[in-house]
């Protein structure tokens, strides 16, 4: 299922702001509603929709994760994406993510809103299943310095890149492309 316009905008329950209803936005607003109330989150520590972007073959692609949460000093911590099937089918994606996220984040969450599977982006250990392993904010900077991640080394690196680009192009024409590209400009090229 691909990302599509409901034709309707929407209120933003982290920044208030309005934006457009998506098939997928309700889930994004309940993940985050989710990791607020009941996870302890604070607001201005999650940000939604991030362009993870990376280069394969010389072309500059999008993957756009859906939640990440941050700690104090602004670093990174969970990346966490929404995905419309079984959450294990789309860990290795969201691992990639982590990993080519600057800076790596070191734990990666899968979830479909009814089940959820968290990882170590290093090792790809998986740390828990079900939405009890949606960590509360309190335990996460804990569960982040017990699963340090770094970057990615060069011999990696492009194994890592073409794994989002295989799960970025099953999703494209959805929310998967465009934040690393040149904004076109009206009436002209981008």
């Amino acid at each position: 299922m691909h990302e599509e316009s409901l034709g309707t905008v929407i209120r933003d329950y982290l920044t208030g702001e309005e934006l457009e209803e998506t098939s997928y936005e309700e889930f994004r607003q309940a993940l985050a509603r989710l990791l607020v109330e009941e996870r302890g989150y604070p607001r201005g520590r999650l940000e939604a929709k991030i362009g993870v972007c990376f280069p394969v073959d010389g072309k500059d692609y999008t993957r756009m994760v859906d939640l990440l949460a941050s700690g104090a000093g602004g670093e990174p911590l969970l990346l966490v994406i929404f995905c419309s099937g079984e959450p294990g089918s789309y860990l290795r994606e969201a691992l990639a993510a982590a990993r080519l996220h600057a800076p790596p984040a070191p734990l990666a969450l899968v979830t479909d809103t009814r089940s959820a599977v968290l990882a170590a982006a290093a090792s790809g250990e998986v740390l828990g299943s079900g939405m009890a392993a949606v960590p509360r904010y309190d335990d996460l900077e804990t569960l982040a310095r017990a699963h340090p991640v770094a970057a990615v080394a060069e011999d990696r690196l492009e194994r890592e890149r073409r794994i989002l680009y295989a799960y970025s192009e099953m999703l494209s024409g959805g929310c998967c492309q465009g934040a690393c590209r040149p904004k076109a400009r009206p009436g002209g090229r981008g």
